[in-house]
């Protein structure tokens, strides 16, 4: 009987110590790779993303670890761009992000890593992102901005705020997060229409939604959306999906979130819809650039919340991680597929 092949995984980010004692635990044919101390301590619960000056020593050690690695657990925020060069013999990649399509695309790992299969986190932020988008809808309908404000001045005025028990919802991106802000909503009494790029056979029920529109219902969506609700991921049909036409087919007083990413608004009219008074509010969480520069009008604009890209990120992030790898890992070792393969067509 042949044995059967054994791989390297790589950890290239920081992971408690509990998790990674899961991943190794998954089988014996695993070489489970991680070495702390040639990784950048956490800022905060999941950072995926903070850079460390290795000495030397440490960097010829990394280096010759990446090119060991069969597998590797996120991506390497010291080597981004050259990871292909490092770690030719990938035959996976999994990111602990869920929009990683337009950046593989321009850094080239498709062609250069072409045996290699990328998955995402899609799912593992559903639960974070939804809190986000129930705290901003709540911010506006109950006027915390005002509540706050006049707490700073010991300020006592009684005023009237709103409800979301029978406003209208679009969210356009109906997928995994998509679903759980819907099943939020739902339970809050609202009325939720979503947009999804293919929904042929797909039961809105399924998803929350009351409502389900392809791409060519968006207009319609938008023009009964009170809160509009943007998740979808980035790419060259949705680049600038909502910009001044599309603003103007919302309500007069509507609120937007954006969790999905910067590119998919014209941010020039988006500002201009706050300044003007049509949109009532925005809660942001991505931009067109990150950081959000310091002259940008959004960081003073009183009916904006400025979000630095942290909606998704959650004390129980990496635990949600651990549980999708594991089971990535025994479909890989099963020869079965893995659950969020990026499609490097739809680059999501």
């Amino acid at each position: 009987m042949t044995d059967q092949p054994t791989y390297t995984i790589m950890i290239a980010s920081y992971l408690e110590p509990e998790y990674v004692a899961r991943i190794r635990a998954v089988s014996p044919r695993l070489r489970v790779v991680y070495e702390p101390d040639l990784l950048a301590p956490p800022r905060y619960h999941a950072d995926h993303y903070n850079l460390i000056a290795r000495t030397p020593a440490q960097e010829a050690r990394w280096r010759e670890l990446l090119g060991q690695a069969d597998i590797l657990f996120d991506f390497d925020p010291t080597h981004r761009e050259d990871l292909p060069d490092l770690a030719p013999n990938l035959r996976w990649l999994q990111s602990s992000s869920a929009g990683i399509g337009q950046f593989i695309r321009r850094a080239g790992y498709d062609r250069r890593l072409p045996n290699a299969i990328f998955t995402t986190g899609s799912g593992v932020h559903a639960r974070p992102l939804a809190d986000f988008c129930l705290m901003s809808m709540l911010v506006f309908a109950k006027g915390l901005n005002r509540i706050v404000a006049n707490q700073r001045r010991k300020h006592w005025e009684r005023y009237a705020g709103s409800e979301l028990g029978g406003r209208t919802l679009g969210i356009v991106g109906a997928g995994k997060v998509g679903a759980e802000v819907a099943r939020m909503a739902q339970f809050m009494g609202m009325t939720v229409l979503g947009v999804k790029r293919n929904v042929a056979g797909i039961d809105p029920a399924a998803l929350h939604l009351h409502e389900l529109y392809a791409r060519n219902g968006l207009r319609e969506v938008l023009r009964r959306a009170e809160y509009l609700v943007l998740i979808a991921p980035h790419t060259d049909e949705t680049e600038h999906m909502i910009g001044a036409a599309e603003l103007a087919l919302m309500p007069a007083g509507a609120v937007l979130i954006n969790i999905g990413r910067g590119a998919l608004i014209d941010e020039i009219a988006l500002i201009a819809a706050l300044q003007s008074g049509h949109l009532a509010g925005a809660a942001l969480d991505v931009f067109a650039e990150e950081p959000l520069p310091q002259d940008s009008p959004l960081w003073d604009m009183p009916n904006v919340l400025v979000s630095p890209h942290s909606g998704s990120t959650s004390d129980h992030e990496n635990e949600r991680l651990t549980d999708l790898f594991c089971q990535n890992l025994r479909r890989f070792l099963a020869g079965e597929p893995l659950l969020n393969v990026l499609n490097l067509e739809t680059l999501y």
